[in-house]
């Protein structure tokens, strides 16, 4: 039985920025051993074997504080990050808001992290561990050149990554969703596959889901000429669905349960776009297994959580692969990847 349930209602009562610091502030005293992943979920994607497709999105470990924490809570892999070349505090407080009555997030924090150099210097300690650990990567607020950023970021933080993460697609960095034009990723992504020289590690690319199908068309074409391992479908929206909370009217990537379809839809779209040539990996509204499957089924290689964590806790992970391997079974395939692209 988990824990969280008894304790939620305490840390709703606090801010939830505080709230997640204490969070992480627990998570970096836990020492317990992961628990084995159902072999029937192991894939493998850009090279990397992940021994279940569940991981956790950027934003949680921004600082890449507790990646073996996380990763002992049943996730196949952890995605730290956003991190930036330089410190930087990110936006004015309160910058993060729970909509309890729609299950979802609007956050504005602006990258705020403690730099690349202090993160490199943790993932370096932990080197020899095992699990899978991706470094999501962007640019500093006041940078003269944005893009000149993510090839100082790919250089910095490759020798310590699994997988690097391209983050064009914040709303709360003013101008940076600009980068995913058709010319400017083009120069971007050069500039990053070249910063990264041999070949790995493998590079992704996370894209918004407020995107026009010109838009898609671009980024795909792009993406695919360009020869980046995969795309993660989709960060924030800053649009705004019908909301019941008090909040709903704050600025910001509102994230959650009422991203869900849109970043349904963006996966298809890109599963079309692309014609299955390159990995995807969903995110966006993902809280249960039937509908991490129903991603996999509609194209993902992958999926990623983070929203849903705030409201079903740390054991979410878990239950998602315990349902997984049930749904596979249940559907007679012999792995998770036989069920790619299915629907």
């Amino acid at each position: 039985m988990t824990l969280y349930p008894l304790i939620r209602p305490l840390l709703f009562q606090l801010d939830a920025e505080r709230a997640h610091g204490l969070a992480l502030a627990a998570l970096r005293h836990d020492r317990r051993s992961a628990s084995p992943i159902d072999s029937i979920l192991a894939t493998t994607v850009a090279g990397i074997d992940f021994p279940g497709p569940v991981g956790l999105a950027a934003g949680f470990d921004k600082n890449a504080e507790v990646p073996d924490a996380m990763l002992a809570r049943g996730f196949g892999y952890v995605e730290v990050g956003t991190l930036t070349p330089l410190p930087q505090i990110g936006n004015a407080r309160p910058r993060l808001f729970r909509l309890v009555e729609d299950q979802a997030v609007i956050n504005r924090l602006g990258f705020n992290n403690q730099g690349q150099t202090a993160a490199r210097a943790r993932l370096a300690a932990r080197r020899g561990r095992g699990g899978i650990v991706g470094v999501n990567i962007g640019a500093n607020k006041d940078a003269a050149d944005r893009i000149a950023d993510y090839a100082t970021g790919v250089r910095t933080m490759a020798p310590v990554s699994d997988y690097l993460t391209i983050n064009i697609s914040s709303p709360n960095t003013p101008g940076l969703r600009m980068l995913q034009s058709r010319q400017a990723l083009d120069e971007l992504l050069a500039g990053a596959i070249e910063a990264r020289g041999a070949g790995r590690p493998p590079i992704f690319l996370k894209i918004a889901p407020d995107l026009t199908s010109a838009d898609i068309d671009d980024i795909a074409t792009v993406a695919l000429d360009r020869g980046i391992d995969g795309l993660i479908v989709a960060n924030t929206t800053i649009s705004r669905p019908p909301l019941l909370s008090v909040y709903a009217g704050e600025s910001g990537g509102l994230s959650g349960a009422p991203l869900r379809d849109l970043a349904a839809r963006r996966l298809s779209d890109f599963r079309t776009a692309t014609g299955g040539a390159l990995p995807l990996i969903a995110a966006g509204g993902i809280a249960s297994a039937a509908e991490a499957y129903a991603r996999i089924r509609a194209g993902a290689s992958l999926i990623q959580l983070y929203s849903a964590l705030v409201y079903a806790g740390p054991g979410l992970a878990r239950q998602i692969n315990a349902g997984l391997a049930e749904l596979v079974r249940r559907d007679g395939l012999r792995s998770i990847a036989d069920a790619v692209g299915t629907a």
